[in-house]
């Protein structure tokens, strides 16, 4: 390989992020209510394989080579019935990796308020939506526990093959975990470190 075909290799490439399993993307609706700035949230359906009954905001896998925003547009349409045209995205969030691989794209959109008063839902994944003024959160601190991630090398680990025939001392993790409540609802896990990071941007 000669230094040109080299550099040529690199020419376009913009860098990623290594061993991501999947990309996801997620709509943080904002919606002016005659209050204030209110978020929208969704509530799962029980009758979901994953995460049944937890609260969330829209959003779903990215397709092929579809972006955050486009994404994220299509699953609001999708679950909620909003169209696209009745969001003005704002801005994409920081990018969350997630301990299990994958990457989940936080797009910030405001949500036109009639639009937002003839919600569709598709009741086979969303059960109840219901809306939080942002101020609550602003003025509210989340509670956060965390929990350890421990790497377990199973028993036929080539640890010669790394030369240290005697174990490895691998650097272990803590995950933390914000949680907000609001009446009957627990706002938390991922969708609590996006209002959190969300809440942090604004200041």
């Amino acid at each position: 390989m000669t230094r040109a075909e080299l550099c040529a290799a690199f020419s376009d490439r913009i860098p990623g992020v290594q061993d991501v399993t999947g990309e996801y993307a997620v709509l943080v609706p904002l919606i002016e209510g005659p209050a204030g700035w209110e978020l929208l949230f969704e509530v799962r359906a029980a009758t979901l394989r994953r995460q049944p009954g937890e609260v969330c905001f829209p959003g779903g896998r990215m397709e092929g080579e579809e972006s955050a925003v486009a994404c994220a547009l299509r699953e609001t349409e999708e679950e909620l019935g909003i169209h696209a045209a009745a969001v003005e995205v704002v801005a994409e969030l920081d990018v969350l990796l997630h301990q299990s691989g994958f990457l989940l794209h936080p797009v910030l959109g405001v949500v036109d308020a009639a639009a937002a008063e003839q919600l569709k839902l598709q009741s086979a994944e969303v059960a109840e939506t219901f809306r939080v003024p942002l101020d609550f959160f602003r003025q509210n601190a989340p509670l956060c526990p965390s929990y350890p991630l421990e790497p377990r090398p199973g028993p036929d680990f080539p640890y010669e093959a790394i030369g240290f025939p005697q174990g490895y001392p691998f650097r272990a993790g803590r995950v933390e975990v914000p949680i907000y409540r609001w009446a009957d609802k627990a706002i938390w896990g991922i969708t609590g470190r996006i209002v959190r990071h969300l809440v942090e941007v604004l200041g």
